[in-house]
């Protein structure tokens, strides 16, 4: 077992231990610090009533000053820009300005003000920020996992910062959306969100997962965000927030990540808002217009489990392709309505190691034919195999100019375990 996860493990049985040991006096202060601090709050802007308008999401973005850059308020403007006024109209976004620096704090309240009028006067916007005084220690902290000795306060001010921040927010939506504030969205990013939710609801979930990066667009029902806020505040010093993160999911016991692909939101900024100089991390399975696989049907040979048919790798969402009893030979074909020239192919296996693609490779092809009453291409070429479970290619338009009819995955061996395709994403000229 890695360190990381041995401190892990060790983190999770704390904190059941503390669940169960409500005796232990400075956990006992810390939890009644934060209880006091959430009538506290100091709203920079907009009305004191805030908590009275209950949408259906609540989206909350902490910022800090940075040395170099401020995306702030580019993030915003995606933010609303991206969602129709139907979406805005049942959403909240709220803005902890979390820096101590009360000239950057006024500057940024006056720049909001002035862009934003109109989203603070609907409810839609409001600006908080919490004094200093109700912050914990922030200095002589301990060192954890060999961090950088810069980010032994910087690390466990953030988890603060958003624990005070989804605490405010909790109230004022069914569902509590974290992002940071450098990034940009994907278009009706809500209805995505929306349709997602919809489609899990018999699943006992605790967090969804809208990016691969960070914690940049992790879902959270509102019932449990009390819970998220005393976890990052109780265990601020221990690790990093995306690292306590599944820790907190698997608490609630949803074992496996549940993550979203197209990835609806984008890493924008340069410099990272700690003092650790640049940030140049992209996702990428980030779409702008979200799921855009061009039309197309899909086939397979393989034997379907239940319902999970091949078409739901293609369409995206949470649906997978399951199949059983795989063998050398066997194919998924997807045949688009529209000939297309390709520029990049992305295809994910298996869920964690659980059946992955051991041995397969991805065609395109041309010339649409029909054989046993399935369309097929008359003629395949390989363009690359897959590497632990996965495929991905990109600018591949560079070397395959010609309009592709078809994409294939074809296993070369056959394996003991069966088969998921969780997502194929294309992107086209």
């Amino acid at each position: 077992m890695s360190p990381l996860r041995m401190h892990c493990e060790k983190w999770k049985l704390h904190f059941f231990n503390v669940l169960v040991d409500t005796a232990i006096s400075s956990i006992d202060e810390r939890l009644q610090n934060l209880g006091e601090v959430k009538d506290k709050f100091g709203v920079l802007l907009n009305f004191p009533n805030i908590k009275k308008r209950r949408g259906y999401l609540a989206v909350g973005i902490s910022s800090v000053k940075r040395i170099n850059g401020n995306y702030l308020i580019t993030t915003l403007e995606y933010v609303f820009s991206k969602s129709s006024p139907e979406e805005r109209s049942s959403m909240v976004v709220v803005v902890l300005l979390a820096d101590f620096d009360a000239s950057w704090r006024l500057s940024t309240v006056r720049e909001i003000k002035t862009e934003f009028a109109s989203e603070l006067n609907k409810g839609q916007l409001v600006v908080i920020h919490v004094p200093q005084d109700w912050y914990p220690a922030l200095t002589g902290l301990k060192r954890n996992l060999n961090n950088p000795p810069e980010t032994v306060t910087s690390h466990p001010k953030q988890n603060v910062d958003y624990s005070f921040l989804i605490n405010y927010s909790a109230g004022l939506g069914q569902y509590y959306l974290q992002l940071e504030d450098d990034i940009t969205c994907a278009n009706n990013f809500l209805t995505h969100i929306k349709k997602c939710i919809e489609e899990l609801e018999a699943t006992n979930w605790a967090m969804l997962e809208f990016s691969v990066l960070g914690y940049i667009g992790k879902l959270y029902k509102s019932a449990h965000a009390p819970l998220l806020a005393r976890f990052l505040f109780l265990f601020h010093q221990e690790m990093r927030c995306d690292w306590l993160m599944p820790l907190f999911r698997e608490l609630l016991t949803q074992k496996e990540t549940i993550i979203f692909k197209p990835s609806l939101f984008q890493h924008m900024g340069t410099f990272s808002s700690f003092e650790e100089g640049y940030n140049n991390l992209k996702d990428k399975y980030f779409q702008e217009d979200g799921i855009n696989n061009p039309e197309a049907d899909v086939y397979s040979d393989m034997s379907i489990y239940q319902d999970k048919s091949p078409s739901q790798a293609w369409e995206g969402g949470n649906g997978f392709f399951w199949a059983q009893s795989v063998r050398q030979g066997n194919y998924l074909t997807v045949v688009l309505k529209d000939p297309a020239v390709l520029t990049g192919i992305i295809v994910e296996t298996g869920i964690g190691e659980k059946d992955r693609l051991q041995s397969g490779q991805v065609e395109i092809g041309h010339d649409v034919v029909t054989s046993h009453n399935e369309k097929t291409c008359k003629e395949f070429q390989s363009v690359g195999t897959f590497k632990n479970g996965m495929f991905e290619m990109h600018k591949m338009d560079k070397k395959y100019t010609s309009a592709s009819s078809c994409l294939r995955i074809q296993l070369t061996a056959g394996q003991k375990s069966w088969l998921i395709i969780k997502n194929i994403l294309v992107t086209t000229l």
